[in-house]
Order: C-alpha cells, then sequence, then structure tokens
C-alpha cells in the first residue's frame, strides 16, 4: 500500500464505520424519545441539543487544531462519539437522549469539519476530489447504516445498535491515531474565521439572503432526522421497515444531488440551482399528505434531493461570492447559519404542531421555501439569460 494514502485510507474507513452506526441509531433515537414519554412532541429536541454542541465548538476547535494539529482533535471526536453510544445504550429517560445528544455533536463536530481540512492541506492538488470522495464514503454509510439497523433489530434487541455505533466510534479512533498523519495549515496560507466580517456580508441582499436559505435548509435537515420521523411513526403508522428506507432515501437523495449540482451549477450558474432546490423541496413537503406510505416515501425522497441541490449550490454560491481572504468566514457563516436553523428548526416546528397540528406546521415550513425562492428571483440571484 502506497504510504502517502495511509491518511486517505484511515479517514475513509474511520468515516464509514462510524456513519453506518450514525445511520442505525438516527433512525432508533426517534422511537426511544416516543417510548420514554408516549409521544413525539418533544422530539425535536434530538435535533436542537446536536446542534447546540456543534455550533458551540465549530470555531473553537478550528482554531485549537489550527494551533496545536488537527489530529489529536479529530481522534477526541471519535472518542466522545464511543461515550455518546454508551450513554445512549444505558439512557433511562428522553432527557438522558437529549444530553447525550450534546456529547455527540461534540463528537461530530470535529468529524465533519476537521477531515476535510486534513485533505486538503495533505493532498492540495487533487483536494477536490479527494474531498469528493471523503464525501461519498461518508454518505454511503450514512446510507448503509438504516438499512443493516433494519435487519439486525430481527435479530437483536433495538438497543445493541448504540453498542454497534460506540464500537465503530472506537474502532474510528484506533484507526485515526494509527494511520492519519497530522497536519498543520501552512500559517501564510490559513484563512480565518471572522465574526466581524459576516456582519459585513449581511450587507449584501443576496448574501443574507441566501444564508436565511440555508438557516432554512438547517431547519429541513433536522426535521427530516426528527420530527417526521416521529410523525411517520405515529400519524401513518410506518413499519420499521419503512423508517429503515426513508432514512436510506434521505441519505441517498442528499448524496446524489450533489454529484448532479456540482457540474450543472459550474455550467449554469449556482443560483439557478438555489432555486430549484427550494422549490423542489417545498413542493415534496407540501405533497406527502396526500399521499399512502409508498407514495410518501417517493415524496420525501424528491424533497430530500431539492434540499441536496440547494445544500451544494449555496455553498458554491457563496464561496463564488467573495474573494479569497474570506472564504474562512463565509464557510463558517454557513455553518453557522445552518446550526441556527438545525436548532431552532425542529423545536419550533413540535411547539406549532401542538397548537395547530404537524400537517399544518409542516406546509407553511414548506411554504417559507418557497418564498426565499421568489425572493432570490427578485434580487436576480439567477441569471437572467439562462
Amino acid at each position: 500500500m502506497n504510504i502517502k494514502r495511509h491518511t486517505l485510507l484511515g479517514l475513509n474507513i474511520s468515516v464509514f464505520f462510524m456513519m453506518i452506526g450514525v445511520g442505525m441509531i438516527v433512525a432508533l433515537l426517534p422511537q426511544k424519545v416516543i417510548l420514554f414519554d408516549g409521544n413525539g412532541r418533544n422530539v425535536g429536541y434530538l435535533a436542537s441539543m446536536f446542534a447546540v454542541a456543534y455550533i458551540a465548538l465549530q470555531v473553537p476547535v478550528g482554531a485549537m487544531a489550527d494551533k496545536y494539529g488537527f489530529k489529536i482533535f479529530l481522534a477526541i471526536g471519535y472518542f466522545l462519539c464511543f461515550l455518546a453510544g454508551l450513554c445512549f445504550y444505558f439512557s433511562g429517560s428522553s432527557y438522558s437522549l437529549f444530553l447525550t445528544r450534546l456529547l455527540q455533536g461534540a463528537g461530530e463536530a470535529p468529524v465533519w469539519a476537521l477531515a476535510p481540512a486534513i485533505l486538503s492541506v495533505k493532498y492540495p492538488l487533487e483536494k477536490s476530489t479527494i474531498i469528493g470522495k471523503y464525501n461519498a464514503v461518508l454518505h454511503i454509510g450514512l446510507t448503509l447504516g438504516p438499512i443493516c439497523g433494519v435487519y439486525l433489530e430481527k435479530v437483536c434487541p433495538s438497543d445493541f445498535l448504540f453498542l454497534l455505533y460506540s464500537l465503530g466510534s472506537l474502532f474510528g479512533m484506533f484507526l485515526i491515531l494509527v494511520f492519519v498523519e497530522d497536519v498543520r495549515p501552512a500559517e501564510k496560507n490559513s484563512v480565518t474565521f471572522d465574526l466581524s466580517a459576516i456582519s459585513r456580508l449581511l450587507k449584501d441582499r443576496k448574501i443574507l439572503t441566501a444564508l436565511i436559505g440555508i438557516t432554512l435548509y438547517g431547519s429541513a435537515y433536522g426535521i427530516f432526522l426528527t420530527a417526521i420521523p416521529a410523525y411517520l411513526l405515529q400519524e401513518k403508522n410506518f413499519s420499521t421497515g419503512y423508517m429503515g428506507a426513508f432514512f436510506s432515501l434521505f441519505y441517498v437523495a442528499i448524496s446524489v444531488s450533489q454529484i448532479i449540482t456540482g457540474r450543472l451549477s459550474n455550467r449554469f450558474g449556482a443560483g439557478l440551482f438555489m432555486v430549484l432546490g427550494l422549490f423542489i423541496a417545498s413542493l415534496g413537503l407540501i405533497s406527502i399528505h396526500f399521499s399512502g406510505s409508498a407514495g410518501i416515501l417517493f415524496l420525501l425522497t424528491i424533497a430530500s434531493l431539492g434540499l441536496g441541490v440547494f445544500y451544494l449550490s449555496s455553498m458554491i454560491f457563496l464561496n463564488d461570492t467573495v474573494d479569497s481572504t474570506l472564504k474562512g468566514t463565509i464557510s463558517g457563516a454557513y455553518y453557522l447559519f445552518w446550526g441556527v436553523g438545525m436548532f431552532f428548526g425542529p423545536s419550533m416546528l413540535s411547539a406549532a404542531s401542538r397548537d395547530i397540528g404537524f400537517s399544518l406546521s409542516l406546509t407553511i415550513f414548506a411554504v417559507l421555501f418557497m418564498i426565499i425562492a421568489l425572493v432570490m428571483l427578485v434580487l436576480r440571484i439567477v441569471p437572467w439569460k439562462i
């Protein structure tokens, strides 16, 4: 084996096994909350608590990794996920599940953020291809996780999946320590995250609108992992098999959409696909209330496809909008607004559902997607020459 590929191999195998575990437990957590509480009213807090730690640690972990090296913080992230799996297994209430989601968010923050940073520094001449492969491996693991969980629940207690997630994270930490070569960005080339610069960027109406859309995307991502599963379980009586299919199709759609969107955005402009992604996601979410189980799965997959299209095109749009000195700032702003959406969106939807019902709440949320898409058209984010 080429020694230069040790780092790539270690990162890819580590994230693959951990994300299989994540895929297994993400389908199980809403069910556990419903079991403990007798309803799904609080299930949105699963996303919110994860987002709290994720948001809080993005900047300090990145800064410390620049100073002390990426490897140690990446290994700590995997270790925290190992502990989270154990805590999930021994949890006896929904409150303990929510607190453990804080721990999981703290662990996953460096896994999502630092691994691409290592790859970009380690393989500068082919970083786009290498990071793309890493993201593909990550999402393949997420896709396989719910499928594996459905079959494993037939032969072992469902809580055993938390232990598998824990062991997969521990194995990942071992691979990081053994195979990954520590790197640091060259100081002269490093790009910092400047909070004060974000306020200046917000004066640009196009950037502000894009970031509002990203906040809605973060909300939708959290809702797809929490509130929608609770709705499918309680109101649509989805079976375990259907739930596994829902999560797998969600991750597949996100992955496939990114493969398609990258090249097309370069050709036709990212603005066009931001608008298309929002419209597709909105139409898919609005239509699920009029379908049976198979139809709901299809429409939610279409909505997921729209979310994935918006995710990548909005990232491309923002990066193309600023110069090289603000790349770190705009990237930090992206995940800051995404995290805010993931924190507030699911809990707000759950609260609204108690007053006006889930169907109407989700419809209003989907309409917000359409409104932002229309604002983008008014601001001419989409090139009219297309």
